[in-house]
């Protein structure tokens, strides 16, 4: 009896810790309130055994507190620029949104425990006005509807982050120029933002790559114990993060050490996540029954995701050459006027291809399908499962 509890209590445990882990890598920020709640409880609860496993096998740091849990994530390639900010339709941060969320960040890291928009909008217009931002190209005046919609998205952000909590108002007011908005201030989150292990205001570097480098960089290990539990952080970050880890992707320490332990890292993350490895030749991708550890998907409703299925089949049908970008366009351009009447309306007017495109591959890229190099696209392996097969007299019946 006493060995029939206990196995029901393990079980137990080890779905919490289920539950936690999925939670943090999904939003790795948690406040103790609102839609974070029971997982907070539930991260808080096993925060030991969490932490100890996030160090051992990520090199991330898991900061538990009472008013936030946060997994500081760290990137094995912070050259990835597939996956960037996206605001509330799932649309690209812009590169006038990303100052703009920094500026933001500053002003309301100094603010009082209460900002209106209005407030915060001045702050940010000042801080714009900066030399140096001026002479990187930064303009912004608050002089036009798309300057205020680009704050609302950032501001929205920041809400969806918990750094915001709207008392009163609305920013759709704000936008028509009819009302303002007041917020509450979270500085423990503002604080629990950055998730880096070297302090911005010590890099010295003046390239974006290089101080993003530098901003993730850690020591390099100096004994082999040190160098294969890189390897290890490295390779389990992918696994996590990534929708497929590739062979081709590694360099020869990385490869020698996923083979002769693929199975110990595949099975420690479907313990912790339940993810399931599947296994190709080609590489790793660990896959996620409850379907909802991933922002994209494939295959997905709508015009976007239709598109990218159908180039997708276009693009295994020419692999393994690499086909032109240009020759994209003119696919999809007719296929547009074929399909009129199930996308969405104006998918068919001169140059939206172009558009339709770009966000296909944007996805693919994103999915680790296709490579984009300049204005050539290669499929990559895990694309041929899209691939268009003839039927099997069975399934024509």
């Amino acid at each position: 009896m006493s060995s029939t509890l206990s196995g029901r209590l393990e079980d137990d445990r080890r779905h919490e810790r289920r539950r936690a882990a999925r939670a943090l890598l999904l939003r790795p920020l948690l406040r103790p309130a609102g839609r974070d709640a029971e997982a907070f409880v539930l991260v808080r609860r096993h925060a030991d055994w969490l932490r100890q496993w996030f160090d051992l096998n990520t090199g991330w740091r898991l900061r538990v507190e009472p008013e936030l849990a946060r997994l500081e994530k760290v990137t094995a390639d912070p050259g990835d620029g597939t996956r960037p900010l996206v605001d509330a339709q799932r649309r690209p941060y812009s590169r006038r949104r990303y100052v703009l969320l920094c500026l933001a960040l500053a002003v309301l890291s100094r603010s009082e425990s209460q900002i209106t928009l209005g407030l915060l909008a001045d702050d940010v217009l000042l801080q714009s006005s900066d030399p140096e931002l001026v002479a990187a190209g930064v303009d912004f005046r608050l002089e036009h509807v798309e300057e205020r919609r680009d704050l609302v998205a950032v501001v929205r952000t920041l809400l969806d982050l918990g750094a915001l909590t709207r008392v009163s108002g609305d920013e759709e007011a704000y936008l028509r120029a009819a009302g303002d908005v007041l917020y509450d201030v979270d500085q423990h989150v503002l604080a629990g933002l950055l998730a880096a292990p070297v302090g911005p205001s010590t890099i010295t570097a003046t390239t974006l790559d290089e101080r993003v480098q530098a901003l993730t960089a850690t020591p390099p290990p100096v004994t082999e114990d040190g160098r294969n539990r890189a390897i290890r952080h490295r390779l389990t970050r992918r696994l996590l993060d990534d929708p497929v880890l590739l062979h081709a992707d590694l360099d020869a320490d990385e490869l020698a050490y996923l083979t002769s332990q693929r199975r110990a890292l595949t099975d420690r993350v479907e313990e912790l996540t339940g993810l399931v490895a599947e296994v190709r030749s080609e590489g790793i991708a660990m896959v996620d029954p409850a379907d909802d550890l991933t922002d994209l998907r494939m295959p997905e409703d709508g015009t976007d995701g239709h598109v990218a299925l159908l180039i997708a089949e276009f693009l295994t049908e020419r692999a393994p050459d690499p086909v032109p970008v240009s020759a994209l366009r003119r696919h999809v351009h007719q296929l547009a006027q074929s399909h009129r009447a199930d996308w969405r309306k104006g998918s068919d007017a001169p140059g939206q291809e172009i558009t339709l495109v770009a966000t296909a591959l944007d996805r693919l890229a994103a999915l680790r399908l296709v490579r984009v190099d300049r204005e050539e696209v290669r499929a990559l392996p895990p694309l041929h499962r899209y691939a268009l097969r003839p039927a099997t007299p069975t399934e024509t019946m």
